[in-house]
């Protein structure tokens, strides 16, 4: 059966095979690296090693000067890098397998690197242009009455916030290079390992996956650490007259906000790519021509490998690091503040316990990766066990050591005497957050997995159109929302209660904890972040690796292993989408906290409630909503946008080159990169712009409007009732989008193994209708929606004095 396989595809692969002796098969879209990329590769190496020496000896002195809680961060983060380190080099000594599959594999690469410097280059100026912005508004803004205490002045506050944010957007650029790096280059040997052993494959994915989930937190962890250390040191902080710990992460927001900023526009543009592409092939290729998923003769098929790994890979990179950055700080701030009004003789434990969670979390999220052996029968090519019953081993092993971790750290660093049980009811806001996490993976899972019946309620829908196959969809992600939101809710007002019952006070007697217990929930939950970026990495590479085996044509028996983790991987995908929304539920809610105490700080006048009886604030609120949905709207009508020239080119190629489906003509794969990357970096500007000037623009005509009608602090009101509205609303459209988007992925995938008459059939293709209306839904809007939430709130922590009266 085999030979006679291999004796086809001689034939069809014949002329491909031929032009390759003189040229590669497959086009290298490789661009030329900038000038400047050149001079740091004919860099001597030893330079970079006297220039990481240097900077880990200043890294360990500010961190011995600061506290021993940051050397201990400093300490866990460079371990788990050197373990990332190693976790790459055992993916990379795989073999990438035959010609055929590395030629694809060099030019997938090739085409995702050259969008991601492109992309990143756009973002850059963008991100440099709103750094003089952030300057000259800090030049001539207010202070703090403890700032001004200090005698710091206002252009080193400037100085000190741009600094933050040109890191904050540096970090999360390289956090998404990070995780498009192993996974263009991890894809090839999960192809070549499926046709040894599944268990292999799965391992390969896994792994990569790992390398990048840990880079990047452990980044996350690095750079918010380094920066408070840096300023504690440069600031003389907690000597007499200057500066107290508590008031300094306050001037750490322009570091999340440069990581919001970078996330979005790269989830934006790299969520347009992935889905015009993906939704031009199918469409055409699928339902069309009727040739199967990723087959060689789809002009499109590079493109849309391609957008797997900026589209899902990068962007979700730069998505989970911004997650936790935005939730440590404001974490940081609430901490801080409560120690102020507690009155507490040492802040550092409050104030640094997000690190040191978040350091916790490398060391279990590692355990958890390292837990996944390969199989003792390294020839076994068939699925022996559901790989998502072995991803989930792994993630047990990491939550059951999460909660041993969390329960330490809470008796390290929060106990105090004012206080004794506090630690105990703040350890358990820990537990919520972390049964919050597992009920979002579980939710999500059984709403997109086809093992449960919605998925297969759904492909059965299929089975009678189109029309019914939408109908089914949009119902079911809407009625996915409701768990989601039950769960979100039980977190937040048992933690804010826990937290409230935990006996710190202030010095009226009065209980001031609760909304530092919501923010150990919100730790509680990202606590097992770096494997569940493991397993959502898993998605891509394995999606890729799918692609691969099937261009080159490989065995019936590899392509059945990559389809089932492909499955898999979508699952993964989707819950992991869950578990960001969840989170960046529960993270606004911490920001929007944090914005309230700033507005306090800045005005000296109490700021503790939003009233939406003021018409003003009602307005704003409605105002809040509308961006939501507009937003998502301007996103996913951009992928239609670029998908219809992705389509008329597919389908002109087929025309004017009868010889393709012939396998007799090659098409111009470079032809349909060219046109979504484009499309892409021109559609994303659109969106993205919307995002980042509405919060701005709002605050500054309420303010106006405040100071004409005598209503005090209107312009911060206005911009709370903002956060308010948009926050409830993006994360409930969220939920829909990532929902849905999954649940037709998995219908589809579940009809293509088999299912209501398998591929080619009339339920096959009304599933591939409903795959391409899910495709912007869920990797395009609903992914930058998680962004969007928390770039609104971390915007308005930097801006807020431009919304204060003068």
């Amino acid at each position: 059966m085999d030979d006679d396989r291999h004796d086809v595809e001689v034939a069809i692969l014949g002329p491909y095979q031929e032009k390759s002796k003189a040229s590669k098969a497959f086009p290298s879209l490789k661009n030329k690296p900038p000038w400047l990329v050149k001079v740091l590769l004919n860099v001597d190496r030893r330079v970079y090693y006297a220039v990481a020496l240097l900077a880990f000896l200043f890294v360990l002195y500010v961190g011995i000067q600061t506290s021993p809680v940051i050397v201990f961060v400093f300490t866990v983060c460079s371990c788990s890098m050197l373990f990332a380190c190693y976790l790459a080099s055992w993916v990379l000594a795989k073999d990438e397998g035959p010609p055929e599959m590395s030629e694809i594999a060099d030019a997938i690469r090739d085409g995702a690197e050259g969008f991601f410097r492109t992309q990143y280059g756009s973002i850059s100026k963008m991100a440099v242009v709103l750094a003089f912005m952030i300057l000259g508004i800090y030049l001539f803004r207010k202070s703090t009455p403890e700032q001004e205490a200090a005698g710091l002045e206002k252009s080193t506050l400037a100085f000190i916030t741009v600094l933050s944010f040109l890191l904050g957007a540096l970090c999360s650029g390289i956090a998404g290079y990070v995780g498009m790096w192993v996974a263009v280059r991890a894809n090839v040997r999960v192809s070549n390992a499926a046709r040894r052993s599944a268990r292999e494959a799965l391992l390969v994915a896994l792994r990569a996956g790992g390398f990048s989930a840990l880079i990047v937190v452990g980044m996350t962890v690095m750079g918010v650490a380094v920066l408070f250390a840096s300023f504690y040191v440069y600031l003389s902080v907690d000597s007499l007259g200057a500066m107290k710990m508590t008031e300094l992460p306050l001037l750490l927001v322009g570091y999340g906000f440069g990581a919001s900023f970078v996330a979005l526009f790269a989830q934006l543009g790299g969520g347009i790519y992935t889905k015009a592409a993906d939704v031009g092939a199918d469409l055409v290729g699928k339902v069309e021509r009727g040739i199967p998923e990723d087959d060689p003769r789809n002009p499109a098929v590079i493109a849309d490998l391609v957008g797997d790994n900026v589209g899902d890979c990068a962007a979700r990179g730069a998505d989970l690091f911004e997650s936790i950055a935005a939730e440590v700080i404001s974490a940081m701030i609430l901490g801080g503040s409560m120690v102020k009004r507690c009155k507490l003789e040492d802040a550092s434990g409050f104030i640094l316990f997000p690190l040191v969670i978040h350091s916790f979390d490398l060391v279990v999220s590692a355990i958890g990766i390292a837990s996944i052996k390969g199989t003792r029968d390294p020839g076994s090519k068939s699925v022996l066990e559901d790989p998502m019953v072995i991803l989930q081993k792994g993630y047990s092993v990491t939550l059951f050591l999460a909660v041993l971790a969390f329960g330490g750290s809470t008796r390290w660093l929060l106990y105090t005497e004012q206080a004794p049980s506090a630690w105990f009811h703040f350890a358990l806001c820990g537990l919520v957050g972390i049964i919050t996490a597992y009920c979002f993976v579980w939710i999500s899972q059984y709403y997109t997995d086809y093992k449960y019946e919605p998925v297969r309620m759904l492909a059965l829908a299929s089975t009678t159109g189109h029309g019914t196959n939408i109908i089914a969809g949009v119902g079911l992600g809407l009625e996915s929302t409701a768990m989601p939101v039950l769960v979100i809710s039980a977190a937040i007002t048992s933690a804010y209660w826990l937290g409230k019952t935990s006996g710190l006070q202030d010095s009226q007697g009065l209980p001031v904890g609760g909304l530092f217990g919501t923010a150990v929930a919100t730790m509680g939950m990202l606590s097992t972040a770096g494997y569940v970026l493991t397993m959502d990495m898993f998605g891509p590479i394995a999606d890729n690796a799918g692609g691969i085996v099937e261009m080159s044509q490989q065995p019936e028996n590899v392509r059945e292993i990559t389809d089932l983790l492909d499955a898999v991987g979508n699952t993964t995908k989707a819950t992991t989408k869950g578990f960001a929304i969840g989170s960046a539920a529960l993270a606004s809610f911490l920001l929007f906290s944090a914005y309230m105490d700033e507005v306090s700080s800045f005005s000296g006048i109490s700021f503790t409630m939003v009233d939406i009886a003021i018409p003003e604030v009602f307005v704003a609120g409605l105002l809040g909503s509308m961006l939501i949905f507009l937003f998502s709207a301007w996103a996913c009508a951009a992928v239609g946008r670029t998908a219809q020239e992705v389509v008329n080119e597919v389908r002109r190629q087929f025309q004017e080159r009868p010889g393709i489906m012939a396998y007799h003509e090659k098409p111009d794969y470079a032809r349909c990169v060219s046109i979504v990357a484009s499309a892409s970096l021109r559609e994303m500007i659109k969106p993205g712009i919307l995002a980042v000037v509405s919060p701005i623009v709002l605050g500054v005509v309420f303010r106006v409007v405040g100071q004409i009608t005598e209503q005090s602090l209107l312009g911060a009101k206005a911009v709370a009732g903002m956060l308010m509205f948009a926050t409830v609303s993006g994360i409930l459209m969220a939920l829909f989008l990532n929902t849905a988007g999954g649940a037709w992925d998995n219908a589809k995938k579940y009809i293509e193994s088999g299912a209501y008459g398998g591929k080619g059939s009339s339920a096959h293709k009304a599933a591939v209708t409903g795959d391409t209306v899910g495709d912007p839904f869920k990797d395009t809007a609903g992914p930058s929606l998680h962004v969007l939430i928390k770039l609104l709130a971390t915007i308005t922590l930097v801006m807020a004095p431009l919304f204060l009266d003068n």
